[in-house]
């Protein structure tokens, strides 16, 4: 795991695990059938304008509500290649390591980067790069075990792996 680069989906504070996949959708855990669902309460066209590598940008408290693992996950069958907010809601942080998905926080890249922007990260040194505007951010780099995990597909897999 070394960067991600894609278009970038910009979304506001508080965005809810609700919002990411709506509770209507909950009685699957099939990551392609949950993908089709992702964000469509706060983007009804997300899942038709999405391709493989685009980066969600969003602000404050991103991921915030339910306990479920089905937020993020619905985000990576997306095919979403990393998430970048202002701060995480700590349980969506943990739940998006443990089944691989890169998040990376960042409040100048949230509030600076622009909806359609295409954005390179850097998980080796945490550097964002707007390619659009040109400009770098520092974000927090993931720890070398943390980029195993994210490696591997997630926690399980990880621990398989051993």
């Amino acid at each position: 795991m070394k960067a991600a680069e894609g278009k970038v989906f910009k979304f506001g504070d508080n965005v809810d695990t609700d919002v990411i996949i709506p509770a209507r959708y909950l009685n699957s855990s099939d990551p392609k059938e949950l993908a089709l669902h992702c964000m469509e309460d706060i983007d009804k066209e997300f899942v038709n304008k999405v391709s493989a590598g685009d980066i969600i940008v969003a602000e404050k408290n991103f991921g915030c509500g339910s306990s479920r693992e089905h937020a993020p996950i619905a985000i990576k069958a997306a095919g979403v290649s990393c998430v970048i907010a202002e701060t995480f809601a700590r349980i969506f942080y943990r739940n998006a390591i443990n089944i691989g998905l890169p998040i990376i926080e960042c409040k100048e890249a949230a509030l600076e980067i622009k909806a359609g922007d295409e954005v390179e990260v850097n998980f080796d040194t945490g550097v964002i790069t707007d390619k659009t505007t040109g400009k770098s951010f520092q974000g927090q780099a993931f720890p070398p075990f943390m980029q195993k995990i994210i490696d591997c597909g997630g926690l399980v897999n990880y621990i398989n792996q051993k």
